[in-house]
C-alpha cells in the first residue's frame, strides 16, 4: 500500500505543497523595521541638498523627533519652532498597510501613503501637501524613504520637487 502512494505521485505531492507553502508562510510572517523612538538630528552628517550655507531643516520638517510604532501604525511627534520663537508639537499618524492617511496642521492638509520593501527593511512614504501661505494655496508632493541602518542610526531620503529641480536631502538621526 504504501509503494501505491509513491507510484500514484500522491506522497511526493504532499511534500511538495508542504515544502512550496512553509517558504510562502515564513516570508508573510516576515518582521518589519520598527522605527520606535526619539531620534536626534546630525548636522554633520545629513545633507540638505541647499547651497553651502544656506538655512537648512532636519529631516522631513524639523530637528530631533519621536516616533512610535505599534502594528500598522507610525506616529511622528515633532517639536516645531514658530517664527515667534514658541515651539508647537506637530504630530502626523501614518497607517503601514498602504493605505491612505491625512494629517492636518495649521498650514494645511497632508495626504500620505506608507508602503514597505519587499523585505521590510525600508519604508517608503509619498506625500502631497496642499499649504496655505500669503492667502495662496500650494501643492507639494514628497517621498521619504526610512532606513535603520543600525540600531542607532535612521536615515530618511527626502526627494521633493522644486523650481530648480528636484531636491534630495538625506537627514540622520542617532537614537536617544
Amino acid at each position: 500500500m504504501k509503494n501505491r502512494f509513491f507510484r500514484n505521485g500522491i506522497i511526493p505531492a504532499i511534500i511538495a505543497g508542504v515544502l512550496l507553502l512553509v517558504p510562502c508562510s515564513l516570508s508573510g510572517q516576515g518582521s518589519k523595521t520598527n522605527f520606535s523612538g526619539s531620534w536626534v538630528y546630525n548636522a554633520e552628517k545629513s545633507s540638505t541638498g541647499q547651497q553651502p550655507g544656506a538655512p537648512g531643516r532636519g529631516g522631513f520638517g524639523g530637528g530631533d523627533f519621536t516616533a512610535t510604532q505599534e502594528g500598522n501604525s507610525l506616529t511622528v511627534e515633532r517639536a516645531m519652532r514658530t517664527p515667534d520663537g514658541t515651539t508647537n508639537t506637530v504630530t502626523s499618524k501614518y497607517t503601514l498597510d498602504g493605505k491612505e492617511s491625512v494629517n492636518t496642521t495649521q498650514r494645511g492638509e497632508s495626504k500620505s501613503v506608507a508602503t514597505w520593501s519587499p523585505d521590510g527593511k525600508k519604508l517608503t512614504i509619498k506625500t502631497t501637501r496642499t499649504l496655505n501661505m500669503g492667502g495662496e494655496s500650494r501643492t507639494v508632493n514628497s517621498e521619504e524613504v526610512w532606513n535603520l541602518n543600525d540600531p542607532k542610526t535612521l536615515t530618511i531620503e527626502m526627494t521633493m520637487p522644486s523650481p530648480q529641480g528636484e531636491r534630495k536631502m538625506t537627514s540622520v538621526y542617532t537614537k536617544k
